[in-house]
């Protein structure tokens, strides 16, 4: 298929063509003429003295519904309206006067101008109608390559030579077109986005919904355990909280990434119909671009999380595996022999302690000189902890933890005003919890192997009998002043044996 290039005369319209290889002979023969009737419209010298002619002399701006006098000179009818109000409300008895001439008229003599408002329509689609910023010339062709439409003068320079032409008015309704397309496209994901959006505060409210049946349950749970166990319940619902906040904190940003991208859609919509409502050359200029950063876009939809809560318990290991729960936090206890009194005898590693008669100890502000006491070499003020003490057979027994600045130079009956949670075992009176008065405990079974549980942040001391896994007693929720540490205190006959972590007896 053979093609020409236009080749225009400055000044007299006429036209001589020579082969292009993308444009037919008839094409740019219309082409030419459609350029040399537009060339003698859009001069710059006549469009400037036709917008003369057509400018209001009274609001200097193009007129509008413009009507002539009996001298012939054309106003906005609106403004020669003003004129003859104004005059109609004075006493003058004088005749309205042309704005431009002075010459007498009459309301009667006004006339539409007709002509002269299809010329000022023709001036305003020439204001519309976009030109080309290098030549000043009408964009009659599309360059396929740069994807611009372009005038005949750009055609002929180097920057386009050999580039694929086409005509404005054959491709302008083919990328109108899949402008129109990608719309459709955006709109329908917009409308799943929006259904999305709708179901993300579903999921969110059922979110909420099983977090709070689940922490129900978890509560439920607990209350039929204590102490230590209320511990484990906070523990729980401390992960679960967690496990909450980071799950909704995703959601919601799995919504606001719905929010965003909606909003996106719904900008890239009103551009693309902007753009669909402009002129061929508007709509053309940059239109490949626009397809290209626009066509592929598609919404993103985030991954669905899984709505039920991770966070769950074993009660049933938590009531029949009480041992392996506490040993967690078992530490190593070792006895310190600068705080036995005495009579009390100590083992080689420091873990056994019998009550015997009075020895000769070197002196110690630490040592207990009044009741046959002794402390554990080590000191708590964090965390959790818990160690064993094997009490056997014995028949009295004293064992918990103190303040480490006790005094221990007097009788006292320890207690918790005094520095003191521990429980005791006496041939008298059995059992008890020194509170102030103290708590009898009835014990179903004698206890071989007892287990002491500190919580330090929660201010709870607890007691176990660890040949059952069974509670024995909790001391009231405390405010600990300084360190504490293990406190023993041995009759005769009742040897107390502190096991290595871990060991079982």
């Amino acid at each position: 298929m053979t093609g020409i290039t236009l080749f225009c005369h400055r000044g007299t319209g006429e036209a001589s063509f020579k082969l292009h290889p993308f444009l037919s002979p008839e094409r740019l023969q219309h082409l030419c003429r459609r350029r040399g009737s537009g060339r003698a419209m859009a001069s710059a010298t006549a469009t400037k003295k036709m917008r003369e002619e057509a400018t209001c002399s009274i609001c200097l701006e193009l007129m509008t519904k413009p009507v002539s006098i009996h001298c012939g000179h054309s106003f906005c009818r609106q403004c020669i309206e003003v004129i003859l109000e104004n005059l109609q409300g004075t006493s003058s008895l004088r005749e309205p006067q042309c704005p431009l001439c002075r010459t007498p008229f009459q309301r009667a003599s006004l006339r539409s101008n007709t002509q002269l408002e299809n010329l000022i329509q023709t001036l305003k689609e020439i204001d519309r109608e976009r030109l080309c910023e290098e030549h000043g010339e009408r964009l009659h062709l599309f360059c396929e390559d740069d994807g611009q439409p372009i005038c005949l003068l750009c055609e002929r320079s180097p920057q386009h030579r050999g580039h694929r032409m086409a005509l404005v008015e054959d491709v302008y309704p083919g990328y109108k077109e899949k402008l129109q397309a990608i719309v459709t496209k955006l709109k329908r994901e917009q409308d799943y986005c929006k259904f999305l959006k709708v179901l993300q505060k579903d999921d969110i409210r059922q979110w909420e919904k099983n977090i709070e049946l689940r922490r129900q349950e978890i509560q439920s749970e607990f209350r039929n355990l204590h102490n230590f166990l209320d511990e484990e319940e906070r523990a729980y619902l401390r992960r679960l909280q967690k496990e909450k906040e980071e799950l909704l904190a995703r959601l919601q940003e799995r919504e606001a990434s719905l929010v965003k991208q909606s909003s996106e859609l719904e900008s890239l919509i009103l551009e693309l119909e902007r753009k669909c409502e402009e002129t061929a050359q508007n709509l053309l200029q940059g239109v490949k671009d626009t397809l290209k950063r626009h066509s592929d876009v598609k919404l993103k939809i985030p991954k669905d999380p899984s709505l039920d809560p991770q966070t769950v318990s074993n009660f049933s290991e938590l009531y029949f595996d009480l041992k392996k729960m506490l040993q967690r936090y078992q530490v190593s206890v070792t006895l310190d022999p600068y705080t036995a009194h005495c009579e009390l005898i100590l083992s080689e590693e420091r873990r056994r302690v019998t009550r015997g008669s009075p020895q000769k100890k070197h002196f110690s502000i630490k040592r207990f000189h009044a009741l046959p006491c002794v402390l554990g070499c080590e000191g708590f003020t964090s965390g959790r902890r818990y160690f064993e003490v094997h009490v056997g057979e014995g028949s009295g027994w004293v064992l918990g933890v103190c303040l480490e600045n006790v005094q221990r130079d007097r009788d006292m009956t320890p207690k918790p005003q005094s520095g003191f949670w521990a429980i005791r075992l006496c041939q008298k009176k059995g059992y008890m919890a020194l509170t102030s008065p103290p708590t009898p405990l009835a014990l179903k079974e004698k206890p071989l192997l007892m287990g002491v549980f500190l919580a330090c942040e929660a201010g709870l001391v607890s007691f176990y009998n660890m040949n059952t896994g069974s509670h024995i007693f909790t001391f009231p929720r405390a405010s600990f002043s300084g360190t504490l540490r293990p406190y023993f205190q041995v009759n005769h006959c009742s040897p107390l044996f502190l096991p290595p972590p871990l060991e079982s007896f």
